[in-house]
């Protein structure tokens, strides 16, 4: 639209010029040839909306000044260059000047309608530059102007039966009303495409990357048979790169005819090209000023003596140079590598020159677009330093870091020059805050809790400090929880981070369905990370729990054997012929854990990996003594455009040690659900207890392959889309013992065989209330039970409310 604004101050003053030369050359002799006067008094006629003061401000004489025909000439000269008269009359009434004038009218009202292709508002910015805007001065010939420009708009678009109709409404007061009206018409489509002088490729071959395309079945969606002349220029760039990455480095286009049908709705398009000879690199040199090994340069290189010559590996490889030079603060470095022909060997020499310019400095960083946020909490993610030279690393990973924040959405990094200091930049973050938490309260409906109280609220930016809060309270079919946690990512300038959790929890799953007891536990934990690397950190930690567990003769048989055979036993009374025994028992368990995370983002990245691991141990002499090991490993690989696969791995172990006879119920693993094994139902894989219900087990193998869908930008952020291939089960390694429906001994050891598999599609949506997860699946080897062996639980279509920070 810049453009449109040039175009129509260059045409305007051209008109301008016209008028002028009409009325002061071509004019009458005769008004040239007047006798020379003193001006005593100057007299304006035929004003409506423009003051006399605003003539006078533009006429170039005054009272008291001699004028004669060529002064006459000048003056009327200087009014008109004003567009603000149609016509201009001077002429001597005695000593009096009389100068007089048709004003222009002014523009009352301006609509444009028909536009679909160019927005309004675009349209109006850019005419209102030009003068055609609400209020202005009207001036047919800018009118004119913008309906052509119009038209070569929409045939640069493909759309040559465009028609633009103008219309000028005369209003009272000498005022206007301009109404633009578009029919667009359809877009041309391409019937044809042809290109001459090729005999390496066939046409296919080297169409194949073109965006525009004939007709083809898949044309209503991809619209690549509609012609726009940015299209065609991007074609033949795609053509050009293609012969010159495989060595047809004199490859030229000679010339492209565009024919448009009669009818204006079919386009042929022909390309004429000189293909010449494929070359091979007989030497690489690199020449200039090192402020960089030539060593370390030459292994950026990927193009070598005796490859084919390979234009996209040039562009590569100085692109790779670029950033290593960056690296070391020379941000403004020029690297041209300038192939020179030997076109009788048929060989290319090719030379990187390499200008590194001056070293590069940051004088101050900034941060714009969030208010809610400490200074002191954005800086301490910077690893690029004020004062220091200007590092493209350092300052990607800057930009990393803080896109991993979870308060904050979007990044964007400037570097701006500082006037007058080549040497200086102010680097510029401009951020857009994300919620920085969840609130949620009220009902709710899980598939596996089914109808829930629950209440959360999780602020990840508390007070605007970078702290996390989470105040946790739910009560289900199978349990209820409260957790409240705090913290601290920051507890030490060195980003040593530090957690502090209390929870209380009754778990009904434990014991029978149809019992009333329940089986409490509370506790404390306390948790430190440690950075050890820019991507790695080792936590240390310890939980404190107190529980108490209770059963009866009427609860599954593993709840009865695990609560008699471990910790503190006691006989609570016998009623109506049940026996209610529990057990109390004190653990104090030690946490460790590795994590490495190079994720481009800590909510729906799509670059990076993530791997953990979680190992905790109960202290020698506690009532009950076991160990639990967790691994998750989490990949992010890019695969073409914008699709990307994420594959995830789980795996998690546990068992008791000493006199402990098992994991404690509460310490087994679960799998399926939307956040595991998608198609079975949330909890219910692999051993069940005596009454048909989840036990959970002491070996987790879960895995899951996805490939993620590109969203449009605007829904990137807060939402995500991927096709879904799911495995894994749970297993019992034998601690503890199960039966199926006959009362036979049943064994749930690891089996692949076992390993339960689905596919299907799945969404994720970040809301305030927290992440919702839906997915709908198709289990591949599911088995349907019979009269003694359970079958697999199945939820084709699963949903989940979860916290995502």
């Amino acid at each position: 639209m810049t453009l449109l604004r040039e175009k129509f101050a260059l045409e305007y003053r051209l008109c301008s010029w016209v008028v002028v030369l009409w009325f002061c050359v071509l004019m009458p002799a005769t008004s040239y040839a007047q006798e020379s006067f003193v001006v005593r008094d100057m007299r304006v006629e035929g004003l409506q909306r423009i003051s006399e003061g605003t003539v006078f401000n533009y006429l170039p004489v005054n009272v008291g000044d001699s004028v004669d025909g060529i002064r006459i000439q000048e003056a009327i000269r200087a009014l008109y260059q004003q567009a603000l008269f149609d016509d201009i009359e001077m002429r001597r009434d005695g000593d009096t000047l009389v100068i007089a004038v048709r004003e222009r009218p002014s523009i009352e009202d301006f609509t444009i309608e028909g536009n679909k292709d160019i927005k309004t508002e675009d349209l109006m910015e850019s005419l209102r530059g030009v003068g055609l805007a609400r209020g202005r001065t009207f001036d047919r010939a800018v009118l004119d102007n913008v309906q052509q420009f119009l038209k070569e708009q929409y045939y640069d678009r493909g759309k040559y039966g465009v028609v633009v109709n103008t219309e000028v409404v005369d209003r009272p007061n000498n005022t206007v009303r301009i109404k633009i009206d578009v029919k667009e018409g359809e877009r041309a489509k391409i019937r044809q495409v042809n290109i001459v002088g090729n005999s390496a490729f066939p046409d296919d071959d080297i169409r194949s990357g073109f965006k525009l395309d004939t007709a083809n079945w898949l044309s209503w969606f991809r619209q690549d048979d509609r012609y726009a002349k940015e299209s065609l220029s991007g074609d033949l760039e795609t053509l050009r790169s293609y012969y010159m990455d495989r060595g047809y480095a004199d490859f030229r286009v000679e010339s492209t005819q565009v024919a448009i049908s009669p009818d204006k709705k079919d386009i042929y398009v022909t390309i004429n090209v000189h293909e010449g000879e494929q070359y091979t690199i007989s030497k690489i040199n690199i020449v200039g000023k090192m402020v960089v090994p030539e060593t370390v340069l030459r292994t950026m290189v990927l193009a070598q003596p005796g490859s084919i010559f390979n234009l996209r590996l040039l562009t590569q490889s100085t692109e790779l140079m670029s950033f290593r030079l960056g690296e070391e603060g020379y941000a403004n470095a020029e690297i041209e590598p300038v192939p020179e022909l030997d076109r009788n060997k048929k060989e290319v020499e090719v030379t990187f020159f390499v200008n590194p310019e001056s070293r590069v400095y940051v004088r101050r960083i900034n941060f714009t677009g969030v208010d809610e946020v400490n200074d002191e909490v954005l800086r301490r993610e910077m690893r690029q330093a004020e004062g220091a030279y200007l590092s493209n690393r350092l300052i990607d990973r800057s930009k990393i870091r803080l896109q991993r924040l979870p308060y904050i959405e979007k990044v964007e990094v400037e570097n701006k020059p500082v006037p007058g200091s080549p040497d200086l930049v102010d680097v510029d973050f401009e951020l857009e805050y994300r919620m920085p938490g969840q609130f949620s309260g009220g009902l709710g409906y899980s598939e596996s809790q089914k109808l829930m109280l629950n209440g959360s609220i999780v602020h990840t930016n508390f007070l605007g400090s970078g702290n996390r809060v989470a105040l946790e309270a739910s009560s289900g079919r199978f349990s209820t929880f409260y957790s409240l946690s705090h913290t601290d990512p920051y507890r030490t300038i060195d980003g040593v981070r530090r957690t502090v959790s209390l929870n209380y929890r009754d778990i009904t799953q434990f014991t029978s369905g149809s019992s009333d007891f329940s089986t409490t536990s509370g506790g404390i934990t306390l948790d430190y990370g440690y950075p050890i690397t820019e991507y790695q950190s080792l936590s240390f930690g310890v939980n404190y729990q107190r529980n108490e567990l209770l059963s009866s003769t009427n609860s599954t048989q593993q709840a009865q054997e695990w609560v008699r055979n471990n910790g503190n036993p006691f006989v609570v009374d016998i009623q109506r012929g049940s026996v209610f025994f529990g057990t109390k028992f004190d653990s104090l368990e030690f946490l460790t854990g590795w994590t490495y995370d190079n994720r481009n983002r800590s909510i729906f990245a799509d670059r990076g990996s993530r791997h953990q691991l979680f190992l905790g141990i109960t202290a020698p002499g506690s009532d009950v003594e076991y160990y639990t090991a967790r691994y998750n490993a989490t990949k992010y690989q890019p695969i073409y455009g914008r699709w990307t696969l994420a594959l995830n791995g789980e795996f998690g172990f546990g068992e008791g040690l000493k006199g402990t006879t098992a994991l404690p119920p509460y310490k087994q693993f679960y799998g399926g659900g939307p956040s595991s094994i998608r198609g079975y139902r949330e909890s219910w894989m692999g051993p069940r207890d005596s009454f048909g219900n989840p036990y959970g087990g002491n070996v987790l193998v879960a895995a899951q392959a996805e490939l993620i869908i590109p969203l449009p930008d605007k829904f990137a952020s807060q939402a995500r889309a991927s096709f879904f291939y799911d495995i894994g089960n749970v297993f019992n390694t034998g601690e503890v013992a199960f039966a199926d429906k006959l009362g036979s001994p049943v064994s749930y050891e690891p089996d692949f065989d076992e390993l339960k598999t689905s596919v299907g599609i799945a969404v994720q949506w970040l809301a305030p209330l927290g992440l919702f997860r839906f997915s709908y699946a198709y289990p591949l080897n599911n088995y349907d039970g019979n009269d003694r062996f359970y079958g697999d639980e199945l939820e084709r279509f699963q949903f989940s409310i979860g916290q995502a920070f």
